[in-house]
């Protein structure tokens, strides 16, 4: 029998006791004295008590065979990693098992809550790790390293780019990073104020969308990204604009690509441009394209490329950033 907080378990414990009178409990928790937890979980295990009533300190690592029940109370204050190793900890035998999730009575859970115990019930299968560790980054959100403030975020370029663009930046802090490795791997980054993502009001089913972050964080060429938006719109029907921003992005990165930018950061008054390695394929072309646009774009000292104009909305400013990459694009490959 699982509680939530130490304070609950005087209260369960009477509870218990006037429901049973001749019940052999125990009772167990992370402040207790070391040798006297150790002494009740082995009491508990030798079958001299008939329930353990403890804290979720038995979440992990305890392997109790003879155990075939679990009584949680107040499910809803557990999150949903804490619910699948409770629940793991019964049914470890031939014998089968069962798990009780218990709720306040007359009192509405939270809706997160409610979601956490409804993918509960769902994950009833074998290798239901990575649906739950997926189920929990949607409910939860991915917090401030992936958050909406991150250029180039989880939603933005899937779970798997981002998590090879994390070993590759990890790395290169390490100095293990050789100058090589992921040459032609590298993700441009690009910020723009547009909410880029797959919205799970279009594409329901997790694992789906997943694999469309994957296949689309593959695509290189304008008409596979065409392509790919024309299969979703076949599939799921049209497009919502997050998605369609999240395609304009994709397609944003494979021109900055071309061009060797691998940083851009748009806002109203213009966008700055960060080059990849602070190198420029073609360096007279773009001076002569600065002279050209003088009072209108300039190059900092710390080879950043400024271009100046107004761009008061997003879509502005998505616009103005893809006329910018395209000239940069042309200024590149006339080296050629």
């Amino acid at each position: 029998y699982v509680c939530p907080r130490i304070a609950d378990i005087a209260r369960v414990e009477q509870q218990l006791r006037e429901l049973v009178p001749d019940l052999r409990l125990g009772v167990a928790h992370g402040q207790m004295p070391i040798k006297d937890l150790e002494e009740t979980i082995a009491a508990f295990y030798d079958g001299k008590f008939d329930v353990l009533l403890s804290t979720n300190i038995v979440e992990s690592g305890l392997d109790l065979p003879s155990v075939n029940t679990i009584v949680i109370h107040r499910a809803d204050m557990f999150g949903l990693a804490q619910l699948y190793q409770l629940r793991g900890r019964v049914g470890r035998s031939k014998v089968r098992a069962y798990a009780y999730m218990t709720l306040p009575p007359r009192q509405k859970i939270t809706d997160t809550a409610s979601r956490r115990l409804e993918v509960m019930q769902a994950l009833d299968s074998l290798g239901a790790g990575f649906s739950l560790a997926s189920h929990d980054l949607d409910i939860r959100g991915a917090g401030n390293l992936l958050g909406d403030e991150q250029s180039g975020h989880i939603r933005e370029v899937g779970v798997e780019l981002y998590q090879q663009m994390l070993e590759e930046a990890v790395a290169e802090a390490r100095g293990l990073d050789d100058g090589h490795a992921g040459e032609q791997e590298w993700s441009p980054q690009i910020s723009v104020g547009l909410e880029v993502l797959i919205p799970d009001t279009y594409v329901a089913d997790l694992s789906v969308r997943m694999n469309l972050y994957r296949r689309l964080a593959s695509l290189t060429l304008r008409e596979d990204i065409d392509a790919f938006a024309a299969e979703m719109i076949d599939r799921f029907g049209p497009l919502p604009a997050p998605a369609e921003n999240l395609l304009q992005i994709v397609a944003l990165k494979a021109l900055c690509r071309r061009a060797g930018v691998a940083k851009v950061d748009a806002g109203p008054k213009g966008a700055v441009v960060g080059f990849r390695n602070d190198e420029f394929a073609n360096p007279a072309g773009l001076v002569a394209w600065l002279t050209s646009h003088q009072g209108t774009a300039k190059l900092r000292p710390d080879h950043k490329l400024v271009f100046m104009r107004r761009w008061d909305t997003p879509k502005e400013r998505l616009e103005g950033t893809r006329y910018l990459t395209n000239e940069l694009v042309s200024i590149a490959e006339a080296a050629d």
